[in-house]
């Protein structure tokens, strides 16, 4: 009896011996999970800071590269400002005004007497909507560099550099049209008080910021579009009531869409029947999503100046307007 005894308590002091070499080996691969998890995660931290570390190294190229490459194109605008300062432009060499002494009277091209031109005579209007924005400096020199003036209808952006670039545009002698204070369709054209309450709140904001009491509008979306559910002659007539005029287009550069066209898209866009209008009105648009417009700009210039017998101007309460819902008075 004593011999089974003793028997059975070995049996039972050599399970507890297992159990207890059991629970030291958990502990261990415990202990060494603890610690391979926060090695392995250093590791994976190191390489992913690496990573980062070599994206950013390229990104600072890259943003060095194009910054060169800014100021290399700043360099090359100045350079050609200059030559077109003392050579001037055109086929024949000749600025937008110094070649109008050969086929039209340049005198009644300044300021607004432009209805008494030769009747020989393409008048074509760039106008830039929706701004200004980051790129209407740019458009502002790009304009001067060819001695031509444009029309912007701006919206209500009220930032301090968005001040700046409205009397930028006042200053280098542009015409300042109105395209709404809020741009939102909804809340515009939701009735003719709510039309009339953005109205008057842009125009003071503009004359109160550039000196300019503004006399020309574009509607947003242009007067025949299909958004608002009262009759746009009601807004017409508000804007008749302000003696204010406005204008659509008869030519869409094609940049108003989400899709971002390519330059070559675009100048042939703006280009489409120039010399066979007396008067042709461009939209395009002064906004930070169009880049391609900027870029496209001097060609679409060139092209027009290159049209025998047409005068780039900007928008006067003279100009002879393009109205969609007025079919009538097109061209």
């Amino acid at each position: 009896m004593g011999e089974l005894m003793s028997e059975e308590n070995e049996q039972t002091a050599a399970r507890r011996k297992k159990r207890v070499q059991m629970l030291k080996r958990l502990i261990i691969l415990s202990n060494v999970l603890l610690l391979l998890v926060p090695v392995g995660l250093c590791i994976f931290l190191m390489i992913r800071l690496h990573t980062v570390n070599r994206n950013v190294e390229e990104l600072a190229f890259q943003v060095e590269t194009l910054t060169g490459e800014a100021a290399a194109q700043r360099d090359m605008l100045q350079e050609l400002l200059e030559n077109v300062r003392t050579t001037g432009y055109g086929n024949s060499d000749e600025s937008n005004s110094e070649r109008g002494l050969q086929d039209y009277d340049t005198e009644t091209l300044e300021g607004t007497g432009e209805d008494k031109t030769t009747a020989a005579v393409h008048k074509v209007y760039l106008t830039f909507d929706d701004g200004p924005s980051i790129y209407t400096e740019e458009i502002l020199d790009i304009l001067d560099t060819y001695g031509v003036k444009a029309t912007f209808f701006v919206v209500g952006k009220e930032d301090e550099a968005s001040k700046e670039r409205l009397k930028e545009i006042v200053e280098r002698g542009h015409s300042l049209g109105m395209h709404s204070y809020s741009h939102k369709y909804a809340e515009l054209y939701e009735s003719r008080e709510s039309f009339a309450e953005d109205f008057v709140k842009l125009r003071s904001y503009l004359e109160e910021v550039t000196g300019v009491t503004s006399s020309i509008y574009r509607f947003p979306g242009g007067s025949s579009n299909t958004v608002s559910e009262i009759d746009m002659h009601e807004f017409v007539d508000y804007l008749e009531s302000w003696d204010v005029q406005f204008y659509d287009w008869n030519v869409a550069s094609g940049d108003g869409g989400s899709r971002l066209l390519s330059v070559d898209e675009l100048v042939e866009n703006s280009l489409d029947g120039i010399g066979e209008r007396e008067t042709t009105i461009i939209l395009m648009h002064d906004s930070a999503a169009k880049p391609t417009t900027v870029e496209a700009l001097p060609q679409i210039i060139e092209g027009i100046l290159a049209t025998e017998d047409t005068v780039i101007l900007p928008i006067t309460e003279d100009t002879q307007p393009i109205q969609h819902i007025h079919k009538e008075n097109n061209d």
